[in-house]
């Protein structure tokens, strides 16, 4: 055999190998849609259309995008805390030894985010975000019309599916009601840092009550961090939702950067406005009582066995 040959079959030997390589890594990789049902550690549950619930590892190298576009293809990387329960997502990655999918992206599209967000703050959706699902709803009902002409076969399959997307909609719903109530969750600690009028820099004295929050956390088993930020009933509602957004992101920061607290066990911050007041606004006091962030430690009853 000459050099020519042998240097072919080598080619030919490793072209097939690279081929085989690629094709299996592609086989292994899952891809799943389906609504984030609730947090757990550095999971999450996924609820598939189909009702199966996935549980999703999250990771440091988990890439979250929010994706825009008719064809997708507008993509902006997000936090780890933008996975909210509520949220549609897409998740792509592959199985690990637990059983769990091991996600290597997870996205989903803004509107979706803002929706979920809106669920977690109890904020009622606007007449244009009310106004857009009516009209998607419309979008849909008339695929499924022009879907029940194509063939009058699949008339059973399609209300079967409605029926199906109706059930895990009311499912979530509820699960939403429940994560808010933090019916299902255990309340592990807390601590409140109160802020200024105007004012979202985090007082130095909180840092080591935080930092202390956060040791506590690192010694409970699948926790999950929740921050939440108001304010007082004083200037324009648009104000007060960007002061409580900015307290809350400066305490969430001195979590993850002095406490060391990975953002995979973090709630998206939560920008709760001037709901939630605790005290009457009529009054100084009351007004300073209610410009605060709230941080808990959570864990999911079912983990605790309660």
């Amino acid at each position: 055999m000459n050099r020519n040959t042998l240097g072919s079959m080598r080619f030919a030997i490793g072209l097939i190998l690279a081929v085989v390589f690629w094709s299996s890594m592609a086989a292994a990789q899952t891809q799943v849609q389906g609504v984030i049902t609730g947090r757990s550690g550095a999971t999450m549950t996924v609820k598939t259309q189909d009702g199966e619930t996935i549980v999703v590892a999250l990771s440091a190298a988990t890439q979250v995008q929010e994706v825009e576009g008719a064809f997708k293809l507008r993509k902006k990387d997000l936090a780890m805390t933008a996975l909210i329960p509520g949220l549609p997502v897409q998740v792509k990655g592959s199985m690990n030894d637990q059983h769990q999918l091991a996600a290597d992206t997870v996205k989903f599209k803004g509107s979706d985010l803002k929706a979920a967000q809106d669920i977690q703050a109890g904020i009622a959706p606007t007449e244009a975000q009310v106004q857009a699902n009516q009209a998607e709803i419309q979008k849909q009902q008339s695929e499924i019309q022009a879907a029940q002409q194509v063939s009058a076969a699949h008339q059973q399959e399609i209300a079967a599916n409605q029926a199906k997307i109706a059930a895990n909609k009311a499912e979530i719903a509820a699960a939403n009601k429940r994560f808010g109530e933090l019916g299902e969750y255990n309340i592990l600690g807390e601590v409140t840092v109160y802020f200024a009028n105007g004012k979202v820099a985090v007082d130095p004295k909180y840092i080591p009550q935080l930092v202390e929050l956060a040791t506590k956390a690192k010694t409970i088993t699948a926790y999950i961090i929740q921050v939440q930020g108001y304010a007082s009933a004083v200037g324009s509602a648009a104000l007060n939702q960007k002061l409580s957004m900015e307290r809350a992101n400066n305490v969430l920061a001195i979590m993850e950067q002095d406490g060391n607290i990975p953002l995979t066990n973090v709630l998206a911050p939560g920008a709760m406005g001037t709901s939630g007041q605790v005290a009457p606004d009529t009054t100084a006091e009351g007004q300073a009582e209610n410009r605060r962030v709230v941080v808990r430690i959570l864990q999911n009853k079912g983990i605790a066995g309660t």
